[in-house]
């Protein structure tokens, strides 16, 4: 606990600074925060407790074997870290909020004390996701909110399961699991596409071994094809961000360019019906996205987790699957200046 408040002295010293925003802000995150801190209960105990519901002790005992193999055979920190569990009841433990100018693509960002800047903010209430961005529109932005499943405090904290975890199968969990470790492994303050898509790569190669290691082969060939049909998902978007991105840059009046960009998205919508009823055979997985608004903020967040992920996964490959060696060469990157972080990753041709 003295760590928690010494990490509270520095955040209201500098939300103090920021102004009473900011000081409303930071109260919302503490305190929810130290309600879930509170509310934990050791994994191992509930195992053992006849109280415990039988579906709930079977999957926290899975948890438990997940958590393990992280830290076995994915060389992820060996801490307190999901080890205990809180059941939050509700279906989100907080709301992510993103903006980005009508007419651009670039995110706008947020800095914070011991995090950085990242292009969000996040809210344990909906109600206040909602009023930031009502907020945030009346600006005349791009706003998207997303419901988050899991969070990470980067190690500061014995982040613990929570029932929002739980509620999709094994394969989801150790997923989870997974990313939100390789936060705690390799973290860079300011480079949220960067830190995302080093945590997707551990999260897809670090299921696929579990699942090879636990030989559930049907687990694994249902796996393959969601990351297919993610990458799917995430061409169309990255084809929409191209034709937007020209749209953006040329020389059109304000309702030219807002005509040419509600086009856009219309041809995403038919690129994906398409995709959709003939690719992938009917599957509608991703009509909610579809089916709700589409903007520039939404377009933004989607593409901080997977742009550079393909670039993450060949250096992977480069490292032999060494896990050790893939997050040494990955820590050199990431001490490069971010120009040149970026550029190394994409032309890595040697596991360092």
């Amino acid at each position: 606990m003295k760590r928690f408040f010494r990490l509270l002295a520095a955040v209201v010293m500098a939300s103090g600074v920021a102004g009473c925003t900011s000081v409303s802000y930071y109260a919302q995150s503490l305190e929810g925060h130290v309600q879930i801190m509170a509310a934990r209960k050791n994994v191992g105990k509930l195992i053992h407790d006849p109280a415990t519901p039988v579906a709930l002790r079977a999957k926290l005992t899975s948890a438990s074997a997940i958590r393990r193999f992280a830290t076995d055979e994915l060389a992820l920190p060996d801490n307190s870290s999901y080890r205990s569990y809180v059941d939050i009841g509700r279906d989100n433990v907080t709301f992510a909020v993103f903006a980005a100018p009508q007419f651009s693509l670039t995110p706008r960002t947020w800095c914070f004390p011991v995090f950085g800047c990242v292009p969000y903010r996040g809210y344990f209430s909906q109600k206040s996701a909602a009023e930031s961005a009502a907020e945030l529109q009346r600006q005349g932005l791009d706003v998207y909110v997303s419901g988050v499943t899991a969070y990470s405090t980067l190690g500061w904290f014995s982040d613990p399961l929570l029932s929002t975890m739980l509620r999709q199968d094994a394969i989801y969990l150790a997923g989870l699991i997974f990313h939100e470790l390789a936060h705690q492994e390799i973290y860079v303050n300011g480079d949220s596409a960067f830190n995302e898509a080093f945590a997707v790569a551990v999260e897809i190669t670090g299921v696929r071994k579990w699942l090879r290691a636990t030989d559930n082969r049907a687990g694994l060939r249902s796996y393959e094809i969601d990351r297919q049909r993610k990458a799917d998902f995430l061409g169309l978007i990255a084809k929409t961000r191209d034709e937007l991105r020209q749209v953006y840059a040329s020389p059109r009046t304000s309702q030219q360019v807002a005509a040419a960009k509600t086009a856009a998205i219309d041809r995403l919508r038919v690129r994906y019906r398409q995709m959709r009823d003939r690719r992938w055979a009917g599957y509608r997985g991703y009509d909610a996205w579809f089916n709700n608004p589409i903007n520039n903020a939404k377009l933004a967040a989607t593409s901080v987790y997977g742009e550079q992920v393909p670039a993450f996964l060949h250096l992977y490959d480069l490292c032999a699957g060494d896990y050790p060696r893939f997050y040494a060469s990955v820590r050199r990157i990431a001490a490069l200046p971010e120009p040149s972080r970026a550029e190394a990753l994409r032309n890595a041709t040697t596991c360092h």
